[in-house]
């Protein structure tokens, strides 16, 4: 089975004052791309979370928030006493030049930054216990999205790689008769050109031996067929990440039918191989998109 790289996950669940949510969305990526907007809370797990979204995603470019809502009670505070005595020297100052009132001077000083802050609070390992369930949620529901999407893209895949062998059936058909088309063309300009009784036919027969094992196609048609048993194999295996496998066995793929392609001189071949092109550049896009 195939997993896409797109998909979307969101937990969210409540313990005691604070709610946990988490929504994680993930795009196609050539590896694993993390953005991360994390609460100051979260912080000192902030390693820990990083390696539960690498490992259950594996790869992609992937967008995680996460937000902890305060319920009830006001959340503490501190105020920076020796900040905001910094802070009033200059502002007095500032106010008898102006020659202004200081009635207001101290809610001036506590509205600058840093004097008033929130009061250094970690999570209970009980907190962060439940909330690595609900991170563990999300990226569960999003792999299952992952899969269902995924689903699609391997139909569609399977479809291209029959249509590969399915015209790769035709050119096992056309390729007796291009041998002789080949033979006779060549006996035709050798008539047309030097004279039927000017030419030894045992020599020929070498040099048409010769030419055609040259021009032979049977090889690249063998490792082409091991190509598409190899890739439906791994289509079959249960392993999740196998989206840069898969796209390495296709540029194979690509070798074996371009030149197969350079060789055939024969104008349904020709068709056949670009027919095999267009399914395998339609492979190649879809693969961009499997985990």
């Amino acid at each position: 089975m195939l997993y896409s790289m797109t998909g979307y996950g969101r937990a969210e669940q409540t313990l005691a004052d604070k709610t946990f949510l988490v929504e994680v969305r993930s795009l196609n990526g050539k590896q694993f791309d993390l953005r991360l907007n994390i609460p100051a809370l979260l912080k000192p797990f902030e390693f820990e979370v990083r390696n539960m979204l690498n490992e259950g995603l594996q790869r992609g470019s992937v967008e995680c928030g996460i937000t902890i809502k305060q319920n009830g009670g006001s959340k503490p505070v501190s105020i920076n006493t020796e900040l905001a005595k910094a802070y009033y020297q200059p502002v007095a100052e500032l106010a008898d030049e102006l020659k202004v009132e200081k009635g207001d001077i101290l809610s001036t000083i506590l509205k600058l930054p840093d004097v008033i802050t929130p009061s250094t609070e970690m999570l209970s390992d009980e907190e962060w216990n439940a909330f690595s369930k609900v991170l563990k949620e999300a990226i569960a529901q999003l792999n299952a999205h992952r899969r269902e999407e995924g689903k699609s893209l391997e139909a569609d895949i399977r479809l291209r790689l029959s249509n590969i062998e399915a015209q790769q059936a035709l050119i096992a058909e056309l390729e007796p008769q291009r041998r002789i088309k080949i033979k006779e063309g060549l006996v035709k300009v050798l008539e047309e050109n030097v004279g039927k009784e000017n030419y030894d036919p045992n020599r020929l027969e070498q040099e048409l031996i010769y030419y055609i094992e040259k021009i032979d196609i049977s090889e690249e048609q063998v490792r082409l067929k091991n190509h598409c048993d190899y890739f439906r194999a791994i289509l079959d295996d249960k392993e999740t990440g196998k989206g840069k496998k898969l796209s390495f066995i296709l540029q194979e793929f690509g070798r074996e039918i371009n030149t197969t392609g350079s060789k055939a001189y024969d104008s349904q071949i020709q068709q056949c191989v670009i027919l095999m092109k267009d399914e395998l550049e339609k492979a190649k896009e879809q693969i961009l998109n499997v985990l």
